[in-house]
């Protein structure tokens, strides 16, 4: 699981770019300036690679996961979130 600290980014009302890699070998996050890059082991199906990633920036972020909401992407790998 990501060690990343991204609680500077958990405004409310906040939009976080994602772009989301499933099937990776093990779950992180990577900063890469305008977005972040979640790597996540489930795959991308039933939305699973959602529910993952949303867990995952969640934690990061230091907010229950109920605080994220997914706006855009839901059936792609560019995704972006707002914090509520």
């Amino acid at each position: 699981m990501s060690k990343l600290d991204l609680s500077h980014l958990a405004d409310p009302g906040r939009e976080i770019r994602v772009k989301a890699t499933p099937r990776a070998a093990f779950e992180r996050i990577v900063d890469e300036g305008d977005q972040l890059r979640v790597y996540i082991t489930v795959p991308a199906e039933n939305g699973k690679a959602n529910a993952a990633i949303q867990k995952v920036l969640a934690k990061a972020l230091g907010l229950p996961k109920s605080r994220l909401t997914l706006k855009r992407g839901a059936t792609s790998r560019d995704k972006v979130f707002v914090v509520t």
